[in-house]
């Protein structure tokens, strides 16, 4: 008998993700205000937790829940789609802000009143050891 076929290895993006990130990238340029969750205007965690509402899963609506509610996955192997958080002292009880990294050293995140939505580069400072991936 011919041997089984090698199981398909698993996507890049999981789909949950990409349309959660599809969304997000799309609120790019409505404007930042402190507990908005969307359709005209977000906070940063409003963005990502509407961004994967989008894809059917609750993730909670605060920085630290969601941050509670995700797989711990280190920096490095991270995925378009996983939730990027950080912390005033390092710590999750210290974690004051949430970005979703978006591929290529890129995040999509609502930064602070007064601003945008945006797709910038990366900021590493005050950054979490892990990211957090939705597993659905």
């Amino acid at each position: 008998p011919a041997p089984a076929p090698a199981p398909a290895p698993p996507p890049a993006v999981l789909p949950a993700a990409q349309v959660a990130l599809a969304f997000a990238l799309a609120q790019v340029g409505k404007p930042y205000v402190w507990g908005a969750e969307g359709p005209d205007s977000y906070d940063c965690s409003g963005l990502t937790m509407a961004s994967y509402l989008e894809a059917g899963i609750y993730i909670g609506r605060t920085t630290r829940t969601q941050y509670a509610e995700t797989a711990r996955v280190p920096l490095a192997d991270m995925k378009p789609g996983d939730l990027v958080f950080y912390s005033s002292d390092g710590t999750a009880s210290g974690i004051y802000h949430v970005a979703m990294y978006t591929g290529n050293g890129m995040r999509v995140h609502a930064p602070s009143p007064g601003k945008l939505v945006e797709h910038v580069k990366m900021y590493y400072g005050n950054i979490m050891p892990y990211a957090g991936r939705v597993t659905g």
